[in-house]
Order: structure tokens, then sequence, then C-alpha cells
């Protein structure tokens, strides 16, 4: 038994390419400006972004399988299990000279990820990249457009932080 998933999130930004593709390639750097290191754990990887490089954040675990610099980044998935296929950000410019900065799961769910991807992890990944858009926004200098995170997301977050072993 198989789950297909597909899952996008986007934000249009009032901003030029090569603007928002320093924001794009600044990630998993010591001054990231898209990922939410400040309410979510940080996006590592074993070497600087580029293809091959393997990482990923929490339990999410990744290999960059592609990276065109300041336009697009994809992570195919090697962890947790039931996870087969990818998720990336992209920049898409538009004819007024914005762009939309989206986000774009593809995944099928095989074995404990059929109850673990839409009880858990859909629901914390949701909340954390509606907030990598809003630092995006605020890195820009936008309006930054933040969605409360749900009751659910709440309960989760308090659930896996009191079971981290402490360092």
């Amino acid at each position: 038994m198989a789950a297909e998933v597909s899952n996008i999130h986007e934000r249009l930004l009032p901003r030029p390419l090569s603007e928002v593709g320093g924001v794009l390639d600044s990630l998993s750097t010591e001054t990231d400006r898209l990922w939410p290191n400040d309410h979510w754990p940080a996006m590592r990887f074993d070497r600087p972004l580029e293809v091959g490089a393997s990482g990923g954040h929490g339990p999410i675990r990744y290999v960059v399988d592609g990276y065109e610099a300041g336009r697009r980044v994809r992570f195919r998935f090697t962890a947790p299990q039931g996870f087969i296929g990818h998720h990336g950000f992209e920049l898409e410019p538009t004819e007024s000279g914005d762009v939309i900065l989206r986000h774009e799961l593809r995944m099928t769910t095989h074995g404990p990820a059929l109850i673990t991807w839409p009880l858990l992890y859909r629901p914390l990944h949701d909340a954390l990249i509606e907030d990598a858009l809003t630092k995006a926004q605020a890195q820009l200098h936008l309006p930054a457009l933040r969605r409360p995170w749900s009751r659910w997301v709440r309960f989760l977050r308090r659930v896996v932080v009191r079971r981290r072993p402490a360092h």
C-alpha cells in the first residue's frame, strides 16, 4: 500500500530575481536568510549547498540532487523510512518582474509513513515552510505574512521538545 503526496506552498515577492536568489542561496549557511532556524531544527549539510551534499533537518534526511544557484534547489529524501520522493525551493519570475518563491514536496509514502506523514510530519512541515516563506519576506524588507501555528502543531512541538535528549 502507498499514498501519493503533493504539497505546495508559495509566496509572491515583489522583488527582482537577483535579490530573492540571494535569499535562496543562503540556505543552510551560517547567515541563512530562508530557513526559520529560530523555531525549527536547522538545515545542515556535510558541505556547502551543492549537488551531492547530504544532510537534512531534525529526523528528515536528504541529499541535494539538483541545484541552480539563484533559481532552485531540490532534495531527495533518504529518511524517514517510507518517504520516497523529493522536495525543494524554486524561484519563478513573473511577467511583472516579481518572483514566486515556491516550496514543492512530491513523494510516495509507504509503511509507517502512511500514518506519520498525515498525523505528524505534514502539519509540522506546513508550519515550518510557511515560517520559511515569512522569513524570506522579512529578509527582503517586505510585510511578512505570518501564519499562526494550529493547536495541533503547538501540541506536536511540545511533545517533540519534551522527547529531545538533553545535550
